[in-house]
């Protein structure tokens, strides 16, 4: 039984220490999103900060900034999806393909 139990507590380790180069890992990499043809452009990190917005000057249409504003937004949670799917895979890793429990989320 102690031995089972020190083995497991070896493994949780592993586990914490694998978690933390993730963190660090997802902290750095960078997710961009391309949209309307190229028209915007956003890249965020892992963690979700913005790192660049680039929009094409022929996007822009004062008559009608609701479409840029839709396509920043769509740029934008499709560069955060990636990364989500990106962490999700990467954590199906670790895990062994076992689910999180109920209520805890992942490390960010």
């Amino acid at each position: 039984m102690m031995r089972n139990m020190a083995g497991m507590m070896k493994k949780v380790q592993e586990m914490q220490s694998r978690m933390e180069a993730l963190q660090q890992e997802m902290a750095e990499a960078e997710f961009t999103a391309i949209v309307g043809g190229g028209a915007v452009s956003a890249t965020l990190t892992g963690k979700g900060e913005m790192r660049a917005l680039k929009i094409d000057p022929a996007a822009v249409d004062a008559d009608d900034i609701g479409i840029l504003e839709d396509l920043v937004l769509l740029a934008v949670n499709n560069a955060r999806a990636e990364a989500d799917a990106a962490m999700a895979a990467k954590m199906k890793d670790i895990t062994g393909g076992l689910p999180l429990p109920p209520g805890m989320s992942l490390p960010f």
